[in-house]
């Protein structure tokens, strides 16, 4: 009985580690160095709410427990 429970303690933590949230900044700095490093020179990238994306193609990235999103924008010259 108790390898049960250890086990279900176990698969709850693991569970909880999953569903960590990442702060937006974190998560937008992350994304800016991929970028970077393939060379794209003139980008935007913002931070929006949920209600604010009206083109899911552009986005690139969710944080804040899912609340906010983070879209990106290639610059043409």
């Amino acid at each position: 009985m108790k390898r049960i429970a250890l086990g279900i303690f176990c698969c709850m933590l693991a569970t909880t580690a999953l569903a960590a949230t990442k702060p937006c900044e974190e998560l937008k700095k992350e994304i800016e160095i991929k970028i970077q490093a393939a060379r794209v020179s003139s980008y935007t990238l913002e931070i929006v709410t949920n209600d604010e994306v009206h083109d899911q193609n552009m986005v690139v990235g969710s944080c804040d427990g899912g609340s906010k999103k983070i879209i990106y924008q290639k610059n043409d010259r």
